[in-house]
């Protein structure tokens, strides 16, 4: 069976009740009791286990708890409620586990849309580690919107431009597809035309389109990952503790203008005529100009060096090769250096 996407909390009894659950593992931040609709999130008849013990940037040994947890619990069933590292720790439990226990994940953000793919994040010695696996899309994504209320308004800006970066990234992969492409438009066409109302107005409809659209973006990466403002962000992420949301934003912002302007170096298999068709396309629901306009009105940072030139090259030096790959234009390491500069301060 594949996955069961529903909308909205009241298809969770109808879930329970299919699932028969016996014990329960709930994966969830310590802010979960503060969420609103906590208390219809778990079946009340069934005994359950809350594990919470990971940061926003989970470590592989938290994973590894939260299965020893699992096991000795006797559970059954997996609940994830969270942001993007809540889903990843329960798809790790799972995956450590060695079980086909069924997974529901309910995202509270507007995101990373992890609910819905076969990707994890783990760190582990310090090291970023993707983990990607069938067995672990959860079983049920449940998108209730009315999770983000609660939000504080710089996670919910950097939450956002994850998945609208996310839609963008996947759109032009080299790994593209026909299924991923409508996946990436219907992300990129829920952000740009709700962004204003969901984070100047806490708009309920406008909550529900952007959730809709993070979702969308999570199920066109499952099919072509991530490209080069991905790969350029985590070090910025992680040298000047930038929300991940805000630093890939910054990396699009270099990388976008750059595709435009160098299109005859394509690497994409079906050629520099696909490539500009592609940016074309993109450019009808979100342009350059769009976006650079948005990240101004969410006024989000530059960071600051503090040892410039030594920063640089440590961060031009930083980005995977690999990650590289799905970029439908190669980058130098002097291009990504002379990027790198004019994100910084």
């Amino acid at each position: 069976m594949g996955q069961m996407i529903c909308h909205g909390a009241e298809a969770l009894p109808e879930i329970w009740e299919a699932l028969r659950a016996k014990k329960l593992l709930l994966v969830c931040g310590a802010s979960f009791d503060r969420l609103p609709l906590h208390n219809a999130l778990i079946p009340r008849e069934t005994e359950t286990i809350r594990f919470s013990g990971f940061t926003s940037n989970p470590r592989y040994e938290d994973a590894q708890t939260g299965a020893e947890i699992f096991r000795g619990g006797n559970c059954d069933a997996i609940l994830a409620v969270g942001g993007g590292s809540a889903i990843d720790v329960a798809k790790c439990i799972k995956l450590f586990s060695g079980t086909p226990a069924p997974l529901v994940a309910v995202p509270t953000t507007a995101g990373t849309g992890s609910e819905s793919t076969r990707h994890a994040v783990l760190y582990k010695d310090g090291v970023k580690q993707s983990i990607s696996d069938p067995s672990i899309v959860p079983d049920y994504a449940v998108l209730e919107p009315k999770l983000l209320q609660a939000l504080p308004l710089y996670q919910k800006k950097c939450t956002m431009l994850d998945a609208l970066c996310q839609g963008i990234e996947s759109w032009w992969s080299v790994n593209a597809t026909n299924e991923s492409m409508a996946f990436s438009k219907a992300a990129v066409e829920g952000v740009a035309a709700n962004w204003r109302a969901y984070i100047g107005e806490n708009d309920a409809g406008a909550a529900a389109r952007v959730m809709e659209a993070a979702n969308a973006s999570g199920r066109a990466i499952d099919i072509t990952a991530t490209t080069a403002p991905h790969a350029m962000s985590y070090k910025l992420t992680s040298l000047y503790g930038l929300p991940h949301g805000h630093a890939v934003a910054l990396c699009m912002g270099e990388v976008w203008p750059y595709l435009l302007a160098h299109t005859d170096a394509c690497i994409d298999p079906r050629g520099r005529a696909h490539l500009e068709r592609v940016l074309e396309a993109i450019e009808e629901v979100l342009s350059l100009d769009g976006y650079r306009a948005m990240l101004s009105a969410l006024d989000l940072k530059r960071p600051a060096a503090r040892d410039k030139d030594a920063e640089l090259d440590m961060l031009a030096h930083s980005v995977n090769p690999e990650r590289l790959k799905n970029n439908p234009v190669a980058l130098t390491g002097n291009t990504l250096y002379a990027m790198y500069e004019r994100i910084l301060q």
